[in-house]
């Protein structure tokens, strides 16, 4: 006869149960938070470096001469496989050249000036993105997230027939729970569909990169291009034998003559300093969700087609506006505000979330003030992280180690948090007031 399982086990089990629950509310609550604050990207690039060059635009011979300065350095030390010149927008307006191991200001005309030195606002994006963990790994996680954070706003909706109807119904005051109960209905109602447009980008975004990588291994060779290629476009056949730098100039002066309602956002260069390199200039088109048409031209600055992202199959239309929609990169600083504010209350609906979840447990008689410590931890320990992170950027400069610094200060949180708990030991047997 089988004995029962001891009654320490299963208290074991459903807290092992509980704490995953609470990690992966945790992760929510982080790339939702930080998701947040990355809506103003450009904006804490300008406050992390504010003596970097700013202009409204830049002369296409300007472009070219700091192309050529770049590639000349990187002759000198690392020769590159792709250069990328970001071009002044509204939110941005600066000129940066970009390689693959380096990053330069330019200045009005082309000078190279300084380095770029926004560490800690790549360290936020890369945070939201990935976790901080190996690419493949952090992004498929985070898409994961983005199905989670789909399948809750969905299934609350559905769980609860009479949220619409008591949409505007707010019982502050209440007790037992109900006051936080409300507040997270009404945000999530509030916000429900600002929270599918994010949480479905996010999947596609995540999920998409691990789905290319597989069918890439699968049918191709692992070549990731070539399951890119029917919605970017195909790269040309590559030529390594030495050649002159590329005209960007031509291809600028082209785009705006030819399409002078399209704005450059940035122009790429493959494969620079040889046959086979060729030019893409990144054009922005107002009204529209896309983030951008890719513009080809060879290495003489003739025009070679588009992409199709601007006219091109709803499925590249679709894919091409994912970034945009899930940023708030479109409508300008009113949009972004929205984001912000939206994406506060996404944050709030979160953290809630899993308050009401320990309440009910301990209205169950499942009272654990150890879970709820570190929820409290996780709660506000991530702003305080980010917060000191930011400070280290600050008085350290450009070179401190921001991830490490962030989380080492979470996990403080965290642990001490648990700690304050632990040192009451009767604290577990005192239930909390309703």
């Amino acid at each position: 006869m089988t004995s029962p399982i001891e009654p320490t086990t299963v208290k074991r089990a459903l807290s092992a149960h509980a704490a995953i629950g609470l990690v992966a509310g945790a992760l929510l609550y982080l790339v939702s938070l930080t998701g947040t604050i990355a809506v103003f990207y450009a904006e804490l690039q300008r406050i992390e470096q504010p003596d970097a060059p700013e202009m409204t635009a830049i002369a296409p011979e300007a472009v070219q001469n700091g192309v050529m300065a770049m590639l000349q350095r990187g002759a000198e030390s690392a020769p590159t496989t792709h250069l990328y010149v970001h071009l002044p927008v509204d939110d941005l307006p600066r000129a940066t050249v970009t390689t693959d191991t380096e990053a330069m200001h330019l200045d009005a005309r082309g000078t190279l000036v300084m380095p770029e030195e926004i560490a800690w606002s790549d360290f936020l994006v890369a945070l939201h993105y990935t976790l901080n963990l190996p690419s493949l790994v952090g992004i498929t996680i985070v898409g994961i997230l983005g199905v989670m954070m789909l399948a809750l706003s969905l299934s609350g909706v559905v769980a609860l027939p009479r949220i619409f109807r008591d949409a505007f119904r707010l019982r502050v005051r209440s007790s037992g729970g109900v006051g936080l109960a409300d507040w997270h209905n009404r945000l999530s109602v509030w916000t429900l569909p600002f929270g599918i447009a994010i949480a479905l980008t996010g999947a596609l975004i995540g999920l998409a990169t691990v789905t290319a990588f597989a069918i890439a291994s699968n049918d191709y060779g692992g070549d990731v291009e070539a399951v890119y290629a029917p919605i970017f476009g195909e790269e040309p056949a590559g030529d390594d034998a030495p050649a002159p730098a590329p005209d960007v100039a031509a291809a600028l002066r082209y785009m705006s003559a030819q399409h002078p309602d399209v704005v450059p956002s940035y122009a790429i260069l493959h494969d620079p300093l040889t046959r086979g390199q060729h030019v893409q200039i990144v054009g922005l088109h107002k009204q529209r969700l896309i983030f951008g048409e890719y513009y080809g031209f060879d290495a003489a600055g003739r025009f070679m087609g588009t992409a199709g992202l601007a006219d091109g199959e709803w499925g590249q239309q679709a894919a091409a506006s994912t970034y945009d929609l899930h940023f708030g990169n479109f409508g300008g600083i009113w949009v972004k505000l929205a984001y912000v504010l939206f994406g506060a209350a996404l944050t709030a609906v979160c953290a809630t979330g899993t308050y009401i979840w320990l309440g009910k447990r301990r209205r169950r008689g499942h009272y654990e003030p150890r879970l709820r410590a570190l929820w409290n931890g996780v709660v506000i320990g991530a702003p305080v992280a980010l917060a000191i992170s930011f400070a280290a950027r600050l008085a350290l400069g450009n070179g401190a180690p921001f991830a490490g610094i962030f989380w080492i200060c979470y996990a403080l949180a965290v642990g001490l948090a648990w700690a304050l708990v632990r040192t009451d030991r009767t604290s577990e047997q005192v239930a909390e007031p309703a």
